[in-house]
């Protein structure tokens, strides 16, 4: 007795009721998506290193908070009325303890009701130490726990957004500075100790900001550099990284429909639905294997790059990166990506083009196949070329270079296997 077919025993993007498989268009533009590996790991930063990160910044801030409150404990005398500022205190000290917890338990994002509920203690806070200070700058008395709330900023770097913390310093800097500039004083030298505790509340959240988006970028390129450098070892001709997820997608949807065949689960005839979800996996599986026969690994080295897909373009209608041997194929690699990852030149792109094959003398067996590389990098000062780059360079072929118009131009004489002595 056999069974109906179950639609749901096949990944839903493969349903017969979903769209068919688009054009090899279609499947580039989805390739040049940054790889999920990067993604991942920025979901991931506490498991990189992250979260080493974040306990180191909340131990420096956490010297800066002692600091401050040892400035509290000095000027208690001068208060007429030290309970307001008192209070800020306590507050801010159960606030960060319960921002430093929640920093720990909620990974990779704080949610966005926690991150306004410590900024509305943050407010409370710093409104009380400036009620219990106001007009006491000629006594010798400043902010302290308001300036505190910036270190409280600073243990939720690692997660919330680098946007929503630098408005919400911005937002305690303007405070600061208004209640600052409104205080009257008869020495202009008492508005020295106001630019300490302003430079305190403020440089530590943005020092934390810069530490942690530098480390982030830091991940980040190197996790990329050795999702690309996987396409070195393929052949000539191959599919990508994500196009071989695809593969394995589709490889699993056909074992499945094979084996409900095979098994009696699906009766033959096969029914309409069924008969569609084969026709559509036979019409995918040929397509994929149509382009692993048109794309070198250098394509896919660019197009599954976060970094190096929005500024370097390949033409190489010849597939002649694909001859190349594996040490040269690692050396141009490493030399695009020094060009390209150096986050002073924002605006740097990358142009290579492939051939043509250099004409071959005639009567000598075992030539090797010679053609140029052109590559044209604009935005890159050849000054500022890191000497590594000329050696990966140099192990790719000789190469002769020069500057028109700012940018450089590099041509190299590629010598490669004959692919038909193979």
């Amino acid at each position: 007795m056999t069974k109906s077919t179950d639609n749901r025993a096949y990944p839903r993007s493969l349903q017969p009721s979903e769209q068919a498989f688009q054009p090899r268009a279609d499947s580039r533009r989805s390739a040049r998506q940054p790889g999920h590996t990067a993604r991942e790991a920025r979901l991931e930063q506490n498991g990189l290193g992250g979260r080493h990160l974040g306990i180191g910044l909340v131990f420096s801030g956490g010297f800066i908070t002692l600091f401050l409150f040892w400035r509290f404990a000095v000027q208690w005398s001068s208060y007429p009325n030290p309970f307001p500022t008192l209070t800020a205190w306590i507050l801010l000290a159960i606030v960060m303890t319960v921002a430093v917890i929640s920093a720990r338990l909620f990974v990779p994002q704080l949610p966005r009701w926690a991150f306004w509920s410590v900024l509305g203690c943050g407010a409370v806070v710093v409104a009380l130490d400036l009620a219990g200070t106001t007009g006491l700058r000629g006594d010798g008395v400043f902010p302290t726990a308001a300036a505190a709330v910036g270190v409280l900023l600073s243990t939720l770097i690692t997660v919330q957004s680098e946007r929503s913390l630098l408005i919400a310093t911005g937002v305690l800097g303007v405070t600061l500075v208004t209640a600052a500039f409104l205080e009257p004083r008869t020495d202009p030298l008492s508005l020295a100790p106001d630019i300490l505790i302003l430079s305190l509340a403020l440089l530590t959240p943005a020092i934390g900001i810069e530490i942690v988006r530098a480390f982030r970028r830091m991940v980040q390129l190197e996790l990329d550099l050795v999702l690309v450098q996987s396409t070195v070892s393929q052949p000539r001709f191959a599919v990508g990284m994500l196009a071989s997820e695809r593969l394995a997608a589709l490889d699993f949807a056909a074992e499945t429909l094979l084996d409900d065949v095979a098994e009696g689960r699906s009766p033959l005839p096969l029914p309409a639905a069924t008969a569609g979800t084969a026709a559509s996996l036979a019409t995918q599986l040929r397509l994929h294997l149509i382009e692993g026969r048109t794309e070198t690994w250098l394509y896919h080295a660019v197009t599954e790059s976060e970094f190096l897909g929005p500024s370097v373009s390949v033409e190489d209608p010849n597939g002649l990166a694909g001859l190349l041997a594996p040490t040269q194929r690692d050396a141009l690699l490493l030399a695009i990506w020094l060009l390209i990852s150096d986050d002073t030149r924002p605006a740097t792109t990358i142009s290579l083009a492939f051939g043509p094959i250099s004409p071959s003398k005639r009567g000598l067996l075992h030539q090797n196949v010679r053609f140029p590389i052109k590559l044209l990098a604009k935005g890159v000062p050849r000054q500022k070329v890191d000497p590594e780059t000329w050696h990966a360079i140099r192990v790719v072929g000789t190469h002769l270079d020069s500057v028109r118009d700012g940018s450089l131009r590099v041509d190299i004489e590629c010598s490669v296997d004959n692919p038909a002595d193979a």
